[in-house]
């Protein structure tokens, strides 16, 4: 494994750097997330054509960059350090491996271009508080259940007659056959976003499965509502699907769950590194105010307590950004770096707070910004607890090592007959001489009871 950037990724982060530092400041950011959609689309264009910030784990031959999730982990690292509210994650990192894993030909060339140049941003939307769930972060679900598993509540799909279905000119035809129907929350971005990927369940009891469909904004039946959340940077919304009209992505067949739960190892890798960018930069801003802030005429940084405090700080994120750095490497271990990353993040947000003072509990200022991303996002992807324990089941960290082991039978007999009759206490045995000559010796008589007279 070479750990080394490259001249080219370094490139990108410093080039991302500059822009994010002239146009993503908490003034601007507090200013973007209270637009309608939740972001600043300028900002978001120019990302797109100057960086291919979109398109960057997008394969050349659909208009992307073609660099691998690394990179995209690298420049989400950038704009964690921002807070950048921008409809990245949710498009780059969550929608665009399920239509480059599940979808057909067709459905990519005509998808993947617009998604990768930020002409389309698009959205994922699963049932209830389950999107950890969904993408296999904190436990696998091999049925599906969290899609509805037939029950009321959910969303559900029924496949009806292609005539009777409505058309439409749009890139994504309605007359597909599918109908949708129920409810999803806390959809990243699914009050703007153009395209959403909605996980649906379908079969009834019989044919129970889980299957995700494509759904254009302009969809009839289709309601959208932005949702208060705890952090705005993070947008969320409720997503209402009365009998609408939708495209299977990809065929019936497809290991919908597998390509989730795939999706979610790079999503973890690509978090891990946009919460490690948000704790280093709240650590950093840290260190200068107590650089600067004065008490009994010196600067409270010179204090070894608070000196200690930082260190500690410092130790815990460095110690993320090697774990987010290797998970950008190997996914497979996305969960356990997201797990120390978004502890990190917690941590520090929170000495960030104590550390500024009166002023720093104040909730206008800047340090709520990165606790409330830190709180939101455990709430969304975590908690951190459970991220650690589906790791540890995954590894085998606490298997038996006991019921693993094959069983053992007795050297003399290596493979005994269950349906032998074997010897018992009552039957003799022709081994047992005595046992022929010697009439078998009475019963014991109970004992006799003292009973008061």
């Amino acid at each position: 494994m070479d750990a080394a950037f490259t001249a080219e990724q370094d490139e990108m982060r410093r080039t991302l750097r500059e822009i994010l530092g002239k146009r993503c400041g908490p003034d601007e950011v507090k200013a973007a997330v209270r637009t309608t959609a939740g972001h600043d689309r300028e900002l978001w264009q120019q990302l797109a054509r100057q960086l291919g910030l979109p398109g960057i784990a997008v394969a050349e031959e659909y208009g992307g960059v073609g660099c691998a999730p690394a990179d995209l982990a690298l420049a989400c690292e950038e704009t964690g350090r921002a807070l950048l509210p921008s409809p990245l994650l949710a498009t780059a990192a969550l929608c665009v491996p399920l239509i480059a894993a599940l979808g057909t030909d067709a459905q990519r060339s005509a998808l993947l271009p617009p998604l990768a140049t930020g002409g389309l941003t698009a959205a994922l939307a699963v049932s209830g508080p389950a999107l950890a769930t969904a993408l296999a972060l904190t436990g696998e679900d091999a049925s599906g259940q969290w899609s509805g598993g037939g029950r009321a509540g959910g969303v559900q799909a029924h496949a009806v007659a292609a005539e009777t279905a409505e058309t439409t000119d749009t890139a994504v035809a309605a007359d597909t056959g599918w109908r949708l129907y129920g409810e999803a929350v806390q959809v990243l971005d699914g009050h703007s976003a153009g395209l959403l990927l909605v996980a649906a369940h379908t079969g009834g009891f019989v044919r129970s499965r889980t299957l995700l469909f494509l759904v254009r904004e302009d969809a009839p039946g289709l309601v959208r509502s932005r949702q208060a959340v705890l952090d705005e940077t993070r947008p969320q919304a409720r997503i209402e699907l009365r009998d609408v009209p939708a495209e299977l992505l990809g065929a019936e067949g497809a290991d919908v769950l597998g390509a989730l739960a795939a999706t979610g190892r790079t999503a973890a890798a690509v978090l891990a590194a946009e919460a490690v960018g948000a704790a280093g930069q709240a650590l950093a801003r840290t260190v200068e105010y107590v650089r600067q802030r004065e008490q009994f005429g010196r600067a409270i940084g010179s204090f070894q307590a608070v000196k200690h405090r930082l260190a500690d700080l410092y130790v815990q994120v460095q110690a993320a950004r090697s774990a987010a750095y290797y998970a950008a490497w190997d996914p497979d271990q996305g969960g356990l770096a997201l797990a120390q990353a978004l502890e990190a993040l917690r941590v520090t947000a929170g000495e960030a707070i104590q550390l500024h003072g009166g002023i720093g509990f104040t909730w206008e200022h800047d340090a709520h910004l990165y606790f409330k991303r830190a709180a939101a996002d455990e709430l969304l992807f975590g908690p951190v607890h459970r991220l650690r324990a589906h790791a540890a089941d995954r590894a085998g960290l606490f298997a038996d090592p006991a019921a693993a082991r094959p069983r053992e039978h007795p050297a003399a007999d290596p493979d005994p007959d269950p349906t032998a009759a074997q010897p018992t206490a009552e039957e003799p045995t022709a081994a047992d001489p005595a046992s022929t000559t010697s009439p078998p010796a009475p019963p014991t008589p109970p004992a006799q009871e003292k009973v008061a007279v």
